[in-house]
């Protein structure tokens, strides 16, 4: 199995709406020859009751990967949505790198919102943000 590890500077991982999320990864290929490139993502998934929904905002992809290598990667985070948890379901950011074709993943969980914590959704339409 290859090794992956992603990471923001400073170990940020909470972030408000149009700041730049900005880091490294590093890999160690086991078989590099069928490695077609990495690709680093930056998502929002739901977990919960019902049907999971998942949209990739947006990639950087490094075709022709080296055995090993590290890479820098930027991406600006758009308005919304942001994350927060309910009680029947959360939003969830993470960053991904994804090794191509075998789909290896390393993921590194965000928070994103306009206090930088996640909002808690309760009773209703009573919102709860924790500073």
């Amino acid at each position: 199995m290859s090794t992956l590890k992603i990471g923001t500077y400073e170990e940020r991982t909470r972030f408000r709406p149009g700041e730049a999320v900005a880091g490294r990864v590093l890999w160690i290929l086991d078989e590099p020859e069928k490695a077609e490139a990495v690709e680093v993502r930056l998502f929002w998934y739901t977990e919960g009751k019902g049907t999971q929904d998942v949209a990739v905002v947006d990639r950087r992809r490094f075709d022709h990967p080296a055995r090993r290598e590290q890479r820098e990667f930027a991406f600006t985070l758009p308005a919304a949505p942001y994350s927060f948890s309910g009680k029947l379901i959360s939003l969830l950011w993470a960053l991904e790198a994804v090794v191509l074709p075998s789909e290896e993943t390393e993921r590194l969980g965000l928070t994103v919102s306009p206090t930088g914590h996640e909002v808690f959704l309760h009773k209703g339409e009573e919102i709860e943000i924790t500073e």
